[in-house]
């Protein structure tokens, strides 16, 4: 491939701490070349693209500084380096440099998205397809079981010994609930429970509805009988087992195995997708979202979330108004994704999502 025409992006003004002009010139080609091609870059190539005039004698001896260092490795015998995931990590925190989308970018990031007439589930996976065919690596997003304010609940009978739950969030989304009620409960009961619940509801999330309703029954404050009591606590029960995990929306996964040609690295990402699916692996990107102010990216095996996998993830919390976290987005994808060109969309993403969530 022809890079004579390349511009070559100058280091910034403050280094990476250990490497000097030199070095970090060297380090920001091979990171770049490793990203567009996938190959390693010798020292001749490097001395025909770098503005330094090194000899390829000089690169070569800073190379081996740099393979020394944990930055750079050779794939094989006698070829050129690539970047470690060390390196991969100096690289990103120290020399990328990426701007700002451009107007018709974000135009059209919020044009896929806010779309009338879509459901929230839908429109969530619009958003992971949509990052997905941006990125070139599979699109994630993960909203969280919501805590936000509840509209109404309403208990429905069903059948004897079983009532459904309906609860309505402020927000439109509809759960439904199936719980079991004591035989010969007369349908009164089940609409004296609904009364009580929305008489207290005036802007509670679930969770501080269950603690204000556990409190009055305790103290034997709701006026209702014994079994009518029972009745909404089991109805409030229904939700109570349910953690911050909620669904998980991957799109793209294809592309992940674009790469791959050893059966090892097929098992590695095999392996990825089933931890991926599990409530653990769910929290813990939560939780690498809210310790973000922004973007975060995790390379490799970093945050113990991918094992060896050779993957990157580029995070970001999707807050609403209140700051507060209603999911996150991002992209997983081989550890040679373009940092420079995701990290701007997947921020940007983040924020439509969180007002469309908030």
């Amino acid at each position: 491939m022809d890079h004579s025409h390349k511009p070559i992006p100058r280091p910034p003004a403050r280094l990476p701490p250990g490497l000097d002009m030199r070095s970090a010139a060297i380090l920001r080609e091979i990171v770049e070349q490793y990203v567009e091609t996938g190959e390693p870059m010798g020292s001749r190539t490097l001395s025909r693209l770098l503005p330094l005039n090194l000899s390829p004698a000089t690169i070569r001896n800073v190379m081996a500084d740099l393979t020394d260092a944990g930055l750079l490795f050779s794939p094989h015998t006698s070829a050129g380096r690539l970047p470690t995931d060390r390196g991969l990590r100096l690289f990103v925190d120290g020399l990328l440099q990426f701007g700002e989308l451009s107007d018709d970018e974000r135009n059209t990031i919020n044009t896929t998205l806010v779309q009338s007439g879509r459901s929230l589930q839908e429109t969530l996976a619009q958003a992971s397809t949509m990052l997905s065919g941006l990125s070139s690596a599979a699109g994630l997003v993960l909203a969280p079981k919501g805590d936000g304010p509840v509209k109404h609940i309403e208990f429905v009978p069903l059948s004897p010994g079983r009532a459904l739950v309906v609860l309505v969030s402020a927000d439109g989304q509809v759960e439904n609930r199936i719980v079991e009620t004591p035989l010969g409960m007369p349908p009164s009961a089940l609409q004296q429970a609904s009364n009580y619940l929305n008489a207290q509801l005036s802007g509670l999330s679930l969770s501080e509805l269950r603690l204000r309703v556990t409190a009055d029954i305790g103290a034997d404050r709701t006026a209702l009988d014994a079994l009518t009591n029972s009745v909404i606590e089991a109805g409030l029960a229904t939700w109570s087992s349910e953690g911050r995990a909620g669904s998980l929306i991957l799109r793209g996964q294809s592309r992940l195995l674009a790469d791959v040609d050893q059966l090892e690295k097929l098992g590695h990402i095999q392996s990825l997708f089933e931890r991926l699916e599990t409530e653990e692996t769910m929290l813990r990107l939560l939780d690498l979202a809210e310790t973000s102010d922004g973007v975060r990216i995790v390379i490799g095996a970093e945050s113990g979330l991918f094992g060896a996998a050779g993957v990157s993830m580029v995070v970001a919390p999707a807050r609403n108004a209140q700051d507060r976290i209603v999911g996150a987005i991002g992209v997983i994808g081989p550890t040679r994704i373009n940092y420079g060109k995701i990290i701007p969309v997947v921020d940007y993403t983040a924020r439509v999502i969180g007002r469309m969530l908030g």
